[in-house]
């Protein structure tokens, strides 16, 4: 007597039964299918063409819809064909780059200056990978910059540097800051995912000198018809962030312009307060001659040249101010400008995408007009139906446009306000530090005539400014209150890094507090920390400091004095 079959026996028996009555689709129906998978038409290999995705699954036999479970045990372990056919998708992209270097600075005269720049890339279209010593005018430089602001609008171009600085044609500042500024706008442009493919990149590097763009693109809106669209309101925007954007930057454009024009009065100002002060201390220097007091007389001699020198320090610090920080903002208002013209250019894109949505509705409707008209003629029928189409190929169009234009503009909105934040930031900062400079160094000159002064009388001279009480021995101080310890007034340690700044007038040793016997910590001298004098109050002045210049000595002073 036969034993009856295991269960797993039987088991196997139904899943090759099943196997035999299902039909297997050969390999050319199922890549065909799934190239209609991946064209986004259908979903599953036994879905027919034109059925919702999961609607024909439910006509197909039983055996069928447990083929892939009951085929998955045999096919672990070995790629399917849907793997195989997505496995070249799944590679790593390639990184492409474009990197320039500028290693050269040319100019002759007034005549627009040559820079000369190293160029490395992998894009393709470029003849070589390495191009060497490529030599553009700042003009040839515009003419990319105008190119690329047109051309891209989902990318915010920087405001090319200007050719030279408030620095001087001709000073190696002026060099310096001209090859500084050059190379972070062409990092900028680089860097740039969609800047770097513009077509024109190529024809600039491996073109002839004389550069100029092939092809000439404008602004989507331009004289009088962009005017009259920023008069009306912003158009609907689902992203807040770049439509709160655009009030900023040009409020910020407003503004970096008219501090440019206050720094640049100031400046002016200054320069006239510097001829003014050399043309008085001209005039001192010749009393001397008229002058037979001879204490008198070299006090006139001394304080001429002094006062002709603040003039000179004053001139020079009227330049450092338009260098450092009128030339910041004016750069920055006209690169604020072309953000926010870059913003108005996706606001107008917006609009057209309105007008054409607008559009295929009203075409549309008279498709439906036509359905439900009583005779219908076969070209009136064509004819709508190809302007249906169009006007939604056109919206399609616009969509997928306005939606890659505001992903890109997000991202380099973020990067601008971070890169103008730092270059403001910055700016300050050199401003301040060179404003403390030159007042150190102006205060340093008028010390160091401080004894000539003093010793036109015996009794002091001019630095007793009226007063009556005299001192019995009055001896000439040669002190300075400015010195490589910092400031005497105010008692703050002079960091390291100003001390090597060029033009500084102290010198580049850092001593701290090791020659008064005192401790500094690292903290201490790297930062500007206030030293400890370690007086409560205004104690009595002792003989051997009387003549030390520093805020206590002076409030001392002003106490037990009568003017």
């Amino acid at each position: 007597m036969a034993e009856p079959p295991s269960p797993q026996a039987a088991q196997q028996q139904q899943h090759n039964t099943s196997q035999d009555s299902v039909p297997r689709p050969d390999s050319e129906t199922y890549n065909s299918q799934e190239t209609s998978n991946q064209n986004g038409h259908y979903d599953h290999p036994y879905q027919q063409q034109g059925q919702a995705p999961g609607e024909g699954l439910g006509q197909q036999p039983q055996a069928q819809r447990q083929q892939p479970s009951q085929r998955a045990p045999m096919s672990a372990g070995m790629p399917s064909q849907r793997q195989q056919a997505s496995a070249p998708l799944q590679q790593p992209q390639k990184q492409y780059k474009l990197q320039a270097k500028v290693n050269g600075f040319e100019r002759t005269g007034r005549k627009d200056p040559i820079l000369r720049f190293d160029i490395h890339t992998n894009l393709p279209g470029f003849r070589t990978t390495q191009f060497r010593d490529v030599r553009r005018t700042h003009g040839e430089f515009q003419k990319l910059a105008d190119h690329l602001i047109s051309a891209n609008a989902e990318a915010i171009v920087p405001a090319l540097p200007p050719a030279s600085t408030s620095a001087g044609v001709g000073t190696d500042e002026d060099e310096a800051r001209v090859k500084t500024n050059m190379q972070r706008w062409l990092n900028y442009v680089c860097e740039s995912d969609v800047l770097m493919r513009d077509e024109e990149m190529i024809r600039f590097v491996e073109g002839d000198p004389g550069y100029s763009p092939v092809v000439k693109r404008s602004q989507p809106a331009t004289g009088v018809r962009r005017k009259v669209i920023k008069q009306f309101a912003p158009p609907p925007d689902d992203t807040p962030e770049l439509q709160e954007a655009r009030p900023i930057v040009k409020r910020f454009y407003l503004g970096a312009m008219d501090a440019g024009q206050k720094v640049d009065k100031v400046v002016k100002a200054r320069r006239a307060l510097s001829l003014g002060e050399a043309d008085f201390g001209s005039k001192i220097t010749a009393m001397v001659d008229a002058e037979a007091h001879p204490g008198l007389k070299n006090g006139y001699r001394k304080l001429g040249k002094t006062i002709t020198l603040i003039g000179d320090l004053h001139a020079a610090q009227g330049t450092a101010e338009a260098s450092t920080l009128s030339d910041i903002f004016t750069y920055h208002s006209a690169d604020a400008f072309i953000v926010k013209e870059t913003l108005t250019n996706r606001q107008i894109l917006m609009r057209e995408l309105l007008q054409a949505q607008q559009t295929t509705r009203s075409k549309l409707t008279a498709t439906d007009r036509l359905k439900s008209s009583a005779s219908v003629r076969r070209d009136k029928v064509d004819e709508a139906i190809a302007q249906l189409d169009e006007a939604r190929s056109h919206e399609q169009y616009l969509f997928d446009k306005t939606k890659r234009v505001t992903a890109n503009l997000l991202h380099d909105n973020r990067k601008w306000f971070n890169n103008t934040t730092t270059d403001i930031r910055s700016a300050v900062r050199d401003f301040v530090i060179r404003q403390i400079e030159f007042e150190r160094r102006s205060l340093a000159t008028l010390e160091a005539i401080r004894p000539d002064i003093r010793a036109i009388d015996p009794s002091g001279g001019l630095s007793r400014l009226g007063r009556e009480a005299h001192p019995q021995v009055r001896r000439p101080t040669t002190i300075s209150s400015q010195g490589p310890k910092g400031d005497a007034w105010s008692g703050v340690q002079r960091r390291p890094d100003a001390l090597n700044r060029s033009g500084s007038f102290v010198s580049s040793t850092y001593t701290g507090a090791e020659q008064e016997g005192g401790d500094v910590s690292e903290g201490n001298a790297i930062g500007r920390a206030r030293a400890v004098s370690g007086v409560s109050g205004l104690g009595p002045v002792q003989e051997d400091d009387f003549d030390r210049v520093d805020a206590r000595n002076a409030a001392s002073r002003l106490a037990a004095s009568t003017f």
